[in-house]
């Protein structure tokens, strides 16, 4: 498989404050799959590092009060380009992100608390019909292979 992955997973450091997020189990991914990193933020032009951003009020806004959601939406289509463009065939992407967060998001508030809601590039790709983990549902994806392995 093809699998489109947040950078920040592999040991990139393009997280918003410079840093890096590796994981290993996504790490592990590269044994048996091709991966390929983006990190949508920096393909929609923000920098590294950057302030830190959420969700608010249906915007992508930073902590000192910048609208970002051009910047988000912008780096999402460019993230899309390569997952098209490399015919991925699923994504892992990094949790709670206002980019990457499938299902759970930070709430808006800068506060370090939780919402329901997917991030940019996770709400795009589900609206086409891709499956998207996050780094804490691997063993549901490498699951999910192995069962349908094995009924092939």
């Amino acid at each position: 498989m093809r699998i489109l992955i947040s950078g920040c997973l592999l040991g990139c450091s393009c997280r918003y404050d410079g840093g890096t997020k590796p994981c290993l189990e996504a790490i592990a991914l590269k044994e048996k799959h091709q991966l390929i990193p983006v990190c949508p933020e920096q393909l929609g032009g923000l920098t590294t590092p950057r302030t830190p951003c959420e969700h608010v009020g249906g915007r992508v806004m930073s902590i000192e009060g910048q609208d970002r959601t051009d910047a988000y939406t912008r780096g999402a289509l460019e993230a899309l380009k390569l997952f098209d463009l490399f015919e991925c065939d699923c994504a892992v992407l990094k949790a709670r992100s206002p980019m990457c967060g499938s299902n759970i998001i930070y709430d808006g508030t800068f506060s370090g608390h939780f919402t329901e809601g997917d991030g940019v590039l996770a709400r795009m790709l589900k609206e086409r019909g891709v499956k998207v983990y996050t780094e804490d549902e691997i063993a549901c994806l490498t699951e999910g292979i192995r069962h349908r392995e094995q009924t092939l």
